[in-house]
């Protein structure tokens, strides 16, 4: 690693958090933990880190309230990877909507724990300018997203996705190039793209006159003006 990643964990099972711990320190990762939601939640407002860890149930403050409590900093963009046994569509939307980033299901490998906190970590590397696609415009030093001088809150990967639509517009981005640039060799399942995908078009379509993200069926996405 070119400088060592610095997470947040905020777990309350402790053979979880010994785990994480033995694997990901030896690589030089710097970790600091919380037990409980309101610990979890300090930390995270009074410390920078590259991503957090957030489990969905814990004692004080569950992960869902953490996670919006959090958002509503407004500076405060920190990818947070949620962990969770609940492995619904609607639990996965749910965490998505509060603003998580990325989802993983208990139990997990620690490889693809890895593997996603270092794919959350490429995801905040700014680009110093502003995409236009018609009236939707993305500036790639701050990620504010407007449409019609609206401005519009995403989660990070949110953010990745209609950056990636934006860039290669009105060209179509297909699924696996999708899941490629987001999550790398081992994308979490279609379900998750999918909830992605409905969330964006919740921010960017709806509240608009004309839908923007089209659907290429067995292919992929795209804007279209």
């Amino acid at each position: 690693m070119k400088s060592a990643i610095r997470l947040l964990i905020i777990e309350d099972n402790q053979a979880i958090v010994e785990n994480i711990t033995d694997f990901l320190e030896p690589k030089g990762y710097i970790l600091d933990f919380a037990m409980d939601g309101i610990g979890g939640l300090h930390l995270a407002l009074t410390h920078n880190y590259d991503v957090i860890v957030l489990d969905l149930m814990l004692p004080g403050m569950d992960g869902i309230t953490l996670c919006q409590k959090l958002r509503q900093e407004a500076e405060n963009k920190v990818p947070v990877l949620m962990l969770t046994a609940r492995d619904t569509l609607e639990d996965k939307l749910l965490g998505f909507d509060s603003g998580a980033d990325d989802y993983l299901v208990k139990p997990f490998a620690l490889k693809e724990l890895e593997a996603r906190i270092k794919a959350l970590t490429k995801r905040k590397e700014p680009d110093n300018k502003v995409l236009v696609v018609a009236d939707l415009h993305m500036d790639l030093g701050t990620f504010e997203i407007t449409r019609q001088g609206k401005t519009i809150d995403l989660n990070n990967t949110c953010i990745s996705i209609l950056k990636l639509l934006m860039k290669a517009a009105p060209n179509v981005v297909s699924r696996k190039d999708l899941e490629n640039s987001l999550w790398g060799d081992m994308p979490p399942g279609s379900d998750v793209l999918r909830s992605h995908m409905y969330t964006l078009r919740k921010k960017i379509d709806k509240p608009f006159d004309h839908a923007m993200i089209e659907t290429v069926h067995g292919i992929g996405f795209r804007l279209k003006e």
